[in-house]
């Protein structure tokens, strides 16, 4: 909570393992996943992402609007999680990471990035 993200993937601070930490700050709560897995996602949405491995970069990405994340939580215990809207954004950036994906593989390269100031409050 040092910084102002909702995500974060093990290899972005250096530890090669399949793992990820989400909060969209809307109730859902801090969830840590290990070895997380989108099994199904369905609809559609474009939204602005930014991503802490790329400070002060902005763009639209297409996502899913709902997925199925299976995985297995600090426990030891399988789960099994529904997203929709922002976290289902959250968990898609997240697990891109995990396979070497960042949220620029992904935008519109004829409208590539947005304005970073007019972006900073997000």
């Amino acid at each position: 909570y040092k910084t102002e993200g909702v995500g974060l993937a093990a290899p972005q601070v250096n530890v090669s393992k399949r793992i990820i930490v989400v909060d969209d700050h809307a109730g859902s709560g801090l969830i840590a996943l290990i070895n997380p897995e989108i099994i199904h996602g369905e609809g559609s949405q474009i939204g602005l992402e930014g991503c802490l491995s790329v400070p002060g970069y902005f763009g639209d990405v297409e996502r899913f609007e709902k997925v199925t994340v299976k995985g297995i939580d600090p426990h030891n215990k399988k789960v099994m999680i529904k997203a929709e809207g922002f976290l289902a954004r959250i968990f898609q950036h997240e697990i891109d990471h995990l396979n070497g994906i960042l949220f620029i593989d992904h935008i519109d390269k004829n409208n590539p990035f947005k304005d970073a100031n007019k972006y900073r409050a997000i």
